[in-house]
């Protein structure tokens, strides 16, 4: 081993007579350097790294190459892309249950939530009825409350079986945010075309609009990156189908849900890089607009 010469002396071999100084700090000597590109480095400017120390230009070139902070489209990149979707379940699993405590199908909190475009008559525990109003009477909340809501175990287990299996394949891709933003605007655009469609007197509940939402989103990412398109189409036609030719099920609703679903899902996928926060929340916002302005024009309308 060698030292440093005392007094600026030094000889042949050893070390210069003048330290170096760091490259980003020229005013201070050291005699460190990076361990990867050799240039000096005062102790501000030290990262430590597996063997030795990096400079700052170092460890930012090596972020550059390290895994990607931002999903295929925009959003931030989450360590579990299922916690929204667990999320959702379990306030309809919440909502479901204080329903069943409060009368189940006599309940007035059910009456509450479900979306009624104009009123509806709720049955009694005795046998009797009485009038419930709703969005058109003031009721404003249940175009997305109802969203949230579901009497029958057998139409929450469908919805939230859906919802477990499409929402985490589409957070991943899209991100929290925009996940969110598109399952509630959906779910808004569904209950829109309730309003516009279904009898005035009839209640309507459940998340299925959302969910047709996350199929028609799926199949623009599906159709976007070239993947089994016969097969997401396949699986949207049966979903139609279904829709069309089972009784006590709103298609408004699924269409509804399904259109605003595509909408937002071809904002969020095709927007142009260069500006494709802007574009991703200018349509959705319009999309949500749109939706509450047909909501707004309907219960006017009915009042």
């Amino acid at each position: 081993m060698t030292t440093p010469p005392v007094g600026g002396q030094g000889t042949a071999g050893s070390l210069p007579e003048t330290p170096p100084t760091c490259y980003r700090h020229t005013d201070r000597e050291t005699w460190i350097r990076c361990q990867r590109c050799e240039r000096p480095i005062c102790p501000d400017c030290m990262n430590n790294a597996a063997v030795g120390f990096h400079c700052p230009n170092c460890v930012k070139e090596a972020n550059r190459g390290s895994r990607q902070t931002r999903t295929p489209y925009g959003g931030q990149r989450v360590a579990d892309p299922r916690l929204t979707s667990f999320v959702l379940i379990g306030i309809n699993l919440v909502v479901w249950l204080l329903v069943q405590v409060t009368g189940g199908r006599t309940s007035a909190l059910l009456y509450k939530l479900m979306l009624i475009p104009d009123v509806a008559a709720r049955p009694l525990p005795d046998g009797g009825a009485v009038l419930a109003p709703g969005v058109a009477q003031g009721d404003w909340w249940q175009v997305i409350t109802s969203v949230f809501t579901h009497e029958q175990p057998v139409h929450l287990g469908l919805n939230m079986l859906a919802l477990y299996f499409l929402g985490p394949m589409l957070e991943n891709v899209l991100g929290r945010t925009r996940f969110l933003a598109l399952y509630l605007v959906s779910g808004l655009a569904g209950s829109a075309a309730v309003m516009l469609l279904s009898d005035p007197n009839t209640p309507t509940l459940g998340a299925s609009g959302a969910i047709f939402g996350l199929v028609g989103a799926v199949a623009v990412v599906v159709l976007k990156v070239g993947g089994q398109v016969q097969a997401v189409l396949f699986f949207v036609g049966l979903q139609l189908v279904f829709t069309f030719t089972i009784g006590g099920i709103s298609w408004q609703g699924h269409i509804g849900g399904l259109i605003g679903g595509v909408l937002v899902g071809l904002a969020m996928v095709h927007a142009p890089r260069e500006h494709r926060a802007a574009v991703q929340w200018t349509a959705t916002g319009l999309v949500l607009l749109v939706s509450l302005a047909l909501i707004v024009a309907r219960a006017v309308a009915l009042s």
